[in-house]
């Protein structure tokens, strides 16, 4: 019998994938779901951005129909560098950045360019948990560094530099604002973790999906603190909030883009047409995208703070971080699961299966959290989320928890 790399057996299917295929079949059986799981905008793109993709779709012509250069159009790249300059970012040259199908493609193609086999990659517990498969996949190992709740889930640096070790150490990976937790960092922190990069001679990988939705705070870009160093991850999927179209970017030394593009190339070949028009729409009438942003901050800000007050009030023993910035707040449920004999995974099934609300296991982002969830406040109105957590009120004091 044929055998296979051994290499896919490293990879693991995404968790939240699992989750959507048993909301998917509830929804089919005419139940309804609160979505507290999902990762994905709440909000349409704008109107204007939709009608302009419209009248062009309707127009002769094959560009949006076909293959694109593989480092994305140049005229979109031009527009992602200025767009950043003009949001307070880093200044780059647009060669020194590569349109990618999405921020997971993106992702993938940073760590087969830039991390060996037999390297390590710092990861902070909680993370995205799309990073610890990629790791393993390339053939490195993961070095976790746990953070806490009463630290805000932001690392410290000399945590960091415990388990760094030149030679050994390949890279650390910053996402910020967080996913799961939703902190921000600010600038002293980012010094100090790329400065203990710099002593291992290691990149930092920044995974920066969220920059615009920070709703206290502002945003550190890494890559200022090191330009030889740091490699920048992004994605329209949140802003302006086109997940299904799979358009993203990355910015860091043109030297390593060129190896990423490379690998990137390999894989999708080249960024879809219709995404990148949508992209060059977007950031080219800079007035009505600032607004857009500020309307959606907004909207996600009045539901953070609804799922945060319905915590405080109907699960007071949950400790969180009200998050800076993103989609979600990670609730630490230790009291409660511990009474119920349950970890974050099994309450989250049986909160599906018995109330019809979705939410993700703690432990999907890490080892050190094994009784919290990460709760979306992205896709339901503010009385939806407080019925989430009555929900999940409702389901533990059946289990005498409460």
């Amino acid at each position: 019998m044929p055998v296979d790399s051994g290499r896919a057996s490293r990879l693991r299917t995404s968790p939240t994938r699992v989750i959507d295929e048993i909301r998917e079949r509830l929804k089919r059986e005419g139940r309804d779901v609160i979505l507290l799981s999902t990762g994905q905008p709440g909000l349409e793109p704008p109107a204007w951005l939709r009608e302009e993709l419209a009248r062009e779709l309707r127009a002769p012509g094959l560009r949006l129909y076909s293959y694109t250069p593989s480092r994305g159009y140049a005229a979109l790249r031009e527009l992602i560098a200025e767009d950043q300059a003009a949001l307070g970012g880093p200044e780059v040259d647009p060669g020194q950045v590569l349109v990618t199908a999405g921020g997971q493609a993106a992702m993938h193609a940073v760590m087969e360019a830039l991390v060996p086999e037999g390297g390590e990659v710092v990861l902070f517990d909680p993370t995205y948990f799309g990073y610890e498969p990629l790791v393993n996949y390339v053939g490195a190992r993961v070095r976790w560094v746990v953070v806490r709740p009463e630290d805000g889930y932001r690392p410290r640096p000399d945590d960091v530099a415990e388990v760094v070790e030149r030679g050994r150490t390949s890279a650390i990976v910053i996402v910020t604002p967080d996913n799961p937790t939703g902190r921000g960092l600010d600038e002293a922190t980012v010094r100090g973790i790329v400065e203990v990069a710099a002593d291992a001679d290691a990149w930092v990988i920044s995974d920066e999906a969220y920059k615009t939705l920070v709703y206290e705070g502002g945003h550190p870009w890494p890559y200022r603190f090191d330009p030889e160093r740091v490699v920048s991850i992004n994605t329209f999927s949140k802003d302006p909030g086109l997940p299904g179209w799979r358009i993203g970017y990355v910015y860091g030394p043109k030297w390593a883009v060129d190896k990423i593009h490379l690998v990137h190339e390999s894989l999708v070949y080249c960024p879809p047409s219709i995404a990148q028009r949508a992209v060059e729409v977007y950031l080219s009438r800079r007035r009505e995208r600032v607004e857009f942003i500020e309307w959606a901050k907004g909207v996600y800000r009045e539901r953070r703070d609804a799922l945060a007050a319905a915590l405080r009030e109907l699960l007071p023993e949950a400790s969180f971080h009200l998050p800076e910035g993103g989609m979600f707040i990670f609730a630490d449920l230790t009291p409660y699961l511990a009474r119920a004999g349950l970890d974050g995974e099994e309450f989250a099934k049986r909160l599906l299966l018995e109330e019809g609300v979705a939410l993700v296991p703690g432990q999907y982002f890490g080892y050190a959290h094994r009784r919290a969830v990460r709760i979306s406040f992205a896709a339901e109105p503010p009385e939806r989320l407080r019925a989430g957590v009555e929900a999940m009120a409702r389901l533990l004091e059946r289990m005498g928890a409460l």
